[in-house]
């Protein structure tokens, strides 16, 4: 399993096993409650879903580059929405 599909896996665990639905998960780690994920919100998804601590950053600069379609650093619902499609294909 490589370094993104284990990630992935743990994410999808963390959202299976502690959320009713995917946007229940995207709520709650949307602290401030602007809608979208900033880097450190979804950081802290990481660390929730046991990604260490030293890939965290890295990781989510490349959840944002790799979902970011408004282009504005920030995952909003719908990329949300694309990634957790993703890991359910994976």
């Amino acid at each position: 399993m490589t370094t993104e599909e284990s990630i992935l896996n743990k994410i999808q665990i963390l959202i299976t096993n502690h959320f009713d639905t995917p946007e229940e998960a995207f709520s709650f780690f949307d602290a401030d409650g602007s809608g979208k994920l900033k880097k450190s919100e979804i950081k802290k998804l990481l660390e929730e879903a046991k990604v260490s601590g030293f890939l965290r950053g890295l990781v989510s600069s490349k959840l944002i580059e790799g979902y970011d379609k408004s282009d504005d650093e920030l995952i909003d619902w719908q990329e949300f929405k694309a990634a957790v499609a993703k890991i359910k294909t994976t």
